[in-house]
């Protein structure tokens, strides 16, 4: 059988569009597949009608921008689209702390030798922390937070991949109108617009001031000569003579959308579809007898990197918080070392997308729904965002953590499950509730910790991690520290689902930089 690419890589987030570019400049050829669209500031999402939600369960009807799952006391929020996870995420590119990787990882992946690594994503990525001069309030509150608690020296501005007009301030007439965003020519040649604090973030930048993946990796991977194909979504992998056949469901839009079935090989196989997605499609194909060397610790190890969302009201600060203009998040207080209650805790400020609440709202008001832990989720995430007029005095105290990591997906009934029990990280996340507490009554606030955590112990995270853990042997992990699957040659995982433990802050940059080591090693072979 002729082999259709040297690579087959699935998935377009922080994983795959860094082992596009790389392995494409490289001289491979490449084929990227993609489940969702590719979007641009002329289809991103704003009206209620307007295709937000991914579901996998009715993908012809529903496979817009945001895939939401809620499973038994945690639910995940995913990007959909080109560019993966980078579409929806804050922007924030940092750094693992140096103690991350003493434990708990292969011996060959140490922060010395991650380097050379971060370095690369920087320069790709063109991070950079938001101006002094254009501090939005929510960040000048986190300051004032660290200060009163004798936190000031742990106070940190976070690198951004956004790009910024060192000019711009919020006192200009009009000033988040579009016509001060001014052009760049980013790192592969692509124009974009300067950040003018819009607020959307996590639902796409209408000055396109984002430096998103399909910007940047992703244009270079395809100036070098890689096929990215949207709408295709990877259903099963098949060993076959000289490399690897994937099944593939082509998303067919018109009247009706309709799923047309294709297959495509590659000499080697890079699975980059996020801590559910390549755990899924790893126990999908070894359940069909495809890969059936696949280690048994499959879907063990996952975390939720301690994520958690405390909105406090702040009526009385001037200005007003104001949390729907400026970048999603900003700055930190980093007690990584565990300088509260011994528990290892970032907190950042947060901004919430104003139009966001319309699309919610009409989620709330879906007729005929059955999963009373879905409605909980958002009557949670609407009483966050307020109404109009107290939103602007809402303060939303992010925070991650190390928890225990502990998690197990599986297959259930033909569906991703998830056996989450809190137990083992509950010190970790009651810590972070009585410091976003502490934190926001310091500074005047009222906090509001969300019920869905003090009724249920229900958590919500947009950075999953693990799964397909790195290990040492087929006995404590997946993948090896090159990451190739164990018993399984020329067979990848590039994401974050081989992140062994959790970090603690955001994951992106070192979700990337293990990318860039990954395509070093797999560049030698195609």
């Amino acid at each position: 059988m002729a082999i259709d690419f040297d690579v087959v890589i699935i998935g377009s987030g922080f994983g795959g569009a860094v082992c596009a570019y790389r392995l494409a400049t490289a001289g491979a050829s490449v084929l990227v597949l993609e489940r969702g669209r590719r979007w641009t500031p002329r289809n991103f999402p704003r009206q209620p009608t307007d295709p937000w939600l991914w579901d996998d369960r009715r993908v012809e009807q529903c496979h817009g921008w945001f895939d939401f799952r809620v499973f038994n006391n945690m639910s995940v929020v995913q990007g959909a689209g080109v560019g993966g996870g980078s579409l929806v995420y804050a922007n924030i590119s940092v750094d693992a702390k140096s103690d991350t990787f003493d434990q708990g990882w292969p011996s060959q992946i140490t922060f010395a030798m991650m380097q050379d690594q971060y370095a690369k994503v920087k320069q790709m990525l063109e991070s950079k922390p938001v101006p002094k001069e254009q501090w939005p309030e929510r960040t000048k509150l986190l300051e004032d937070a660290a200060r009163r608690a004798g936190y000031l020296d742990k106070f940190r501005r976070l690198d951004l991949a956004v790009q910024f007009d060192e000019q711009w301030r919020y006192d200009l007439p009009d000033a988040h109108n579009h016509a001060h965003s001014k052009e760049r020519v980013n790192v592969v040649g692509v124009k974009q617009g300067t950040c003018v604090h819009l607020g959307n973030c996590d639902i796409g930048c209408d000055v396109n001031a984002r430096n998103t993946l399909d910007l940047n990796y992703l244009k270079g991977a395809e100036d070098a000569g890689a096929e990215i194909r949207p709408y295709h979504i990877a259903r099963k992998i098949t060993p076959i003579a000289g490399g690897y056949e994937i099944d593939v469901d082509e998303i067919v839009e018109g009247t009706p959308t309709t799923l047309r079935p294709a297959k495509v090989s590659g000499k080697i196989a890079v699975i980059a579809a996020g801590s559910l997605g390549s755990t899924e499609l790893l126990l999908r194909s070894r359940d069909a007898g495809a890969l059936t060397n696949v280690s048994a610790r499959l879907g063990f190890g996952w975390s939720s990197n301690g994520d958690f969302l405390t909105p406090a009201i702040h009526a009385f600060r001037r200005p007003p918080v104001d949390p729907t203009h400026g970048p999603t998040i900003t700055a930190a207080i980093d007690l990584l070392g565990g300088e509260f209650r011994d528990q290892a805790i970032f907190i950042e400020d947060g901004g919430l997308p104003d139009v966001a609440r319309a699309w919610l709202e009409d989620l709330a008001n879906e007729g005929g729904s059955t999963d009373p832990q879905r409605d909980r989720v958002i009557k949670t995430l609407l009483l966050i965002f307020g109404s109009g007029r107290l939103l602007s005095q809402v303060m939303p105290w992010f925070a991650q953590a190390r928890d225990a990591a502990d998690g197990r997906l599986f297959l259930e009934n033909g569906r991703l499950n998830l056996d989450w029990k809190i137990a083992a990280s509950r010190p970790t996340m009651n810590a972070v509730v009585a410091l976003h507490q502490r934190l926001a009554l310091l500074t005047g606030g009222v906090p509001l910790t969300p019920f869905t955590w003090t009724v249920g112990e229900d958590l919500i995270t947009p950075h999953p991690l693990g799964g397909c853990n790195m290990g040492v042997t087929a006995d404590t992990g997946v993948v090896d520290h090159a990451g190739e699957v164990f018993g399984h040659s020329n067979l990848f995982v590039a994401d974050g689902a081989i992140v062994p433990e959790a970090i603690g802050l955001n994951p992106s940059k070192t979700i990337a930089a293990l990318a860039e080591w990954i395509a070093g090693g797999i560049a030698t072979r195609a």
